[in-house]
């Protein structure tokens, strides 16, 4: 503690103690670095990043960032070193390249890490477990890792200080004590004395506080800072945890450090900048890197003076933005409120919470809805950091920044929609690359439905680049060194591990959108052994629908798909023939599957029919076929009726005759409900109904002479059939049954009259809109009102 009181470097090293992503903490760390301009900085962070810390010198590199370490030879064990530009440790960096003096990183390397050394349930464990307050920048994820156990509950050193100081909240402790200090100390160095004495008296008390893995970082740490002092003696500082500054400060021998290091496991490591956003820094979103709301931090630090009316002036733009009426007037009475709550709350400056508030209030009428909108959009915010060419990259990474360049298709935090013509060059080139990257498990963008045209020529992707995607792009280099290749080669390889022809099918339908003509032959050939293979009807009805999209594609997108149509053709003759066999005897359960698999091959046959005649008029008598066999349960029964008469292959008196037969009074009344779930059940079965008064007749009929018992066993099947129906479906049939059989005057088309509309036009009501008319085409002329009238009263009726 003398060191720092007395000097700069009176008697040692300088320890500078922080929080990881704390604005106050990198304030304080830039003017100590200022005033004690030290000639090596030493900072937390795995040492095999050291080649890396030049890039912080280019534009290019922009936080928030973070350091990548992965595993040579298994990608997806990796590490996340997240750095904001707030952050303590990303200011040591900019402080140390913008004046030429040396910076080198000190923790316990990421080959140690990585091949789980001293590893404990932090590592890799839920959103909470980052560091807290007074560590340093550890991995916030380890995937692929186990958790392992914990030695002991570590103590919260934030809650024991907050606690000494009168505060029930460790968090507005800190930020009172530090985040809003406005830097202006005349001692640059006091407060990382007062840190490192409270540090010191809590190390004391709690020693390592049940975390063996810390004994093994501050051994390295240590071995690390005596070669530093040898080279540029006391002047030299370092930027860590204030965890961790009474162990660097503690006199232990070289020995011992070496013999906790001793034969710690290790494996091969590479380490890169990666793009980081705000969004991850928080700590509900998975990583734990130890702050709520790093858009708020980010505004404590830029912020030059007045950081509250700053903020709730950028939040009125948000607003205004969002066509809510907020004025100048509104950010005022805001500010003087946040300042009261302040003092209300014993608080030296409005925080967080006094600002949500006074906005809450003032700004959104006490509703939490626009107060959502201002969380999500700025007390979090969608900041995505930026990283140069020049940094180092797997060869697919590389390949694929190439890709988004040429093709426009820049990475972006926020969520966004991307329409693609599929006709122009560059959008089948964009669709494709989405496509492949998706084989390759890197879900960058995932496919939604279009809201306009449904054609094959269009498709509509939601975008959204998460973090944790350059790991899997990392991962994706096993299997070659262009997106292509490796998308190629990963397809061929799950086309030999697939297990069920459906997924086979599947697997060629993406080598299709993927533009993938190299991985088709093996693709094609593992398809043809399966279906030749595989008797299972069910197997087969899955996978004909993703063959025949397939074709639809490769029509689209050029591709040759002759040897698909045949394989098709093959599955969709098995199909006929052993349908109506498969689909006898089965059980509620399997017969609500079979239905779904039989809608697939009516949409697929009517697709495959255009490139192979006849499979239409025998796919009608398979349907014929299954509507009449009484084995064939009442679901699948009645839905075959139902693909007959929308298929026009069945006329409108036959299919009323068959559910006639359906609803007898000698059928099961399970059954009966059963064959109607078949055949109103799904997309338009209600408007059928609508339309077709003696449909509605037999089932309106035959639900009203069901037993008590009997409709309360089938009202469960009833109710899942029709709450299906829009609500304007339902309440039309209601009407319909509520008023019986009224028919339309001529009946001649046996409809039921629609609700609202008589025989002949009421004249009466259609000359009272005619003064409005007239007013609105602008014919106010006496003369003609009589002529104008009557052509009004035309257009009235």
């Amino acid at each position: 503690m003398n060191a720092v009181r007395g000097g700069a470097f009176a008697s040692g090293p300088l320890l500078l103690g922080v929080r990881h992503h704390g604005p106050g903490s990198a304030r304080a760390v830039r003017a100590a670095l200022d005033a004690g301009r030290p000639a090596v900085v030493l900072i937390e962070g795995p040492p095999e990043a050291d080649p890396l810390i030049p890039l912080a010198a280019d534009p290019g590199l922009r936080p928030p960032v973070a350091l990548l370490a992965h595993a040579v030879d298994e990608p997806g064990r990796s590490a996340f070193w997240p750095l904001a530009e707030f952050s303590p440790e990303w200011v040591a960096i900019r402080w140390a390249v913008e004046r030429g003096v040396p910076a080198r990183f000190i923790d316990l390397p990421a080959a140690h890490m990585l091949a789980g050394a001293g590893e404990e349930a932090e590592v890799g464990a839920g959103p909470d477990a980052g560091p807290g307050p007074e560590s340093g920048p550890e991995p916030d994820v380890v995937p692929g890792t186990d958790p392992g156990s914990s030695e002991g509950a570590r103590p919260d050193p934030l809650a024991a200080l907050a606690e000494a100081g009168g505060y029930d909240d460790p968090e507005r402790w800190w930020e009172d004590v530090v985040e809003h200090r406005g830097g202006g100390e005349s001692d640059p160095f006091a407060p990382f004395a007062a840190l490192e004495e409270a540090m010191g008296a809590l190390r004391e008390r709690y020693g390592d506080g049940g975390r063996a893995r810390d004994q093994v970082r501050e051994a390295y740490m240590r071995l690390r800072l005596r070669p530093a002092r040898r080279e540029f003696g006391d002047a030299v500082a370092v930027v860590c945890g204030a965890w961790h500054v009474p162990a660097l400060r503690a006199g232990v021998t070289v020995g011992a450090d070496r013999a906790l290091l001793k034969g710690l496991p290790k494996v091969k490591a590479e380490l890169t900048w990666v793009p980081w956003t705000h969004r991850r820094l928080s700590r509900f979103s998975g990583y734990g890197a130890g702050i709520d709301s790093p858009g708020w931090y980010a505004h404590l630090f830029r912020a030059p003076d007045r950081p509250v009316e700053r903020w709730l002036t950028k939040v009125a733009g948000l607003l205004r933005e969002e066509d809510r009426m907020v004025s100048s007037a509104h950010v005022i009475e805001a500010v003087r409120l946040a300042d009261t709550l302040a003092v209300l709350r014993g608080r030296p400056l409005p925080g967080l919470g006094e600002t949500m508030d006074a906005v809450r209030a003032v700004m959104c009428d006490g509703s939490d809805v626009p107060l959502a909108l201002v969380h999500d959009r700025l007390v979090v915010g969608d900041v995505l950091g930026e990283v140069p060419e020049s940094a180092p990259a797997v060869p697919v990474q590389r390949d694929l920044a190439r890709e988004q360049r040429r093709l426009r298709l820049k990475p972006e935090a926020a969520e966004r929609e991307l329409e693609l013509d599929l006709r122009k060059d560059t959008d089948a080139a964009r669709g494709r690359l989405l496509h492949r990257l998706r084989l390759l498990g890197v879900g960058w963008g995932e496919p939604t439905t279009s809201r306009g045209s449904t054609g094959t020529f269009r498709e509509t992707w939601r975008l959204c680049w998460e973090p944790e995607l350059s790991v899997k792009v990392a991962e994706a280099g096993v299997w070659g060194t262009t997106v292509l290749g490796a998308a190629t080669a990963k397809a061929e390889a799950d086309a030999i591990a697939a297990r069920s022809l459906a997924d086979v099918t599947a697997l060629a339908e993406q080598c299709l959108l993927a533009g993938l003509p190299d991985a088709l032959p093996v693709v094609m050939r593992v398809l043809t052994d399966r279906a030749a293979l595989d008797s299972d009807v069910s197997h087969l009805a899955q996978a004909l629908p993703a063959l025949v999209r397939s074709l639809r594609y490769g029509d689209v997108r050029g591709t040759p798909t002759g040897a698909l149509a045949e394989v098709a053709g093959g599955l969709a003759d098995r199909i006929f023939v052993g349908l109506p066999v498969a689909c006898t005897g089965l059980d509620a359960d399997a017969a609500h599957e079979m239905r779904g698999q039989v809608e697939g091959v009516q949409g697929a046959v009517a697709l495959l029919s255009e490139v192979r005649g006849g499979l239409r008029d025998r796919w009608r008598a398979v349907l014929r076929t299954l509507a009449l066999r009484d084995a064939v349960p009442g679901e699948i029964r009645g839905r075959a009726v139902r693909l007959l008469l929308d298929d026009g292959a069945l006329a409108d008196g036959e299919a009323a005759r068959l559910m006639g037969l359906a609803l007898s009074p000698g059928t099961v009344p399970a059954d009966a409900t059963a064959w109607i779930e078949g055949f109103v059940g799904g997309g338009g079965g209600g408007l059928l109904l609508v339309h077709d008064e003696r449909l509605l007749g037999l089932v309106d009929g035959w639900l009203t002479s069901v037993s008590d018992d009997a409709f309360t066993d089938v009202l469960p099947l009833l109710r899942r059939t029709f709450s299906a129906y829009e609500p304007g479906v339902r309440r039309t049939l209601g009407e319909l049954v509520r008023r019986g059989p009224e028919r339309a005057a001529g009946p001649v088309t046996g409809a039921v009259a629609p609700h609202g509309f008589a025989a002949e036009p009421d004249r009466e009501r259609a000359d009272a809109v005619v003064p409005v008319l007239r007013l609105l085409l602008g014919l106010e002329d006496e003369r003609t009102a009589s002529r104008d009238d009557t052509t009004l009263t035309g257009v009235g009726t």
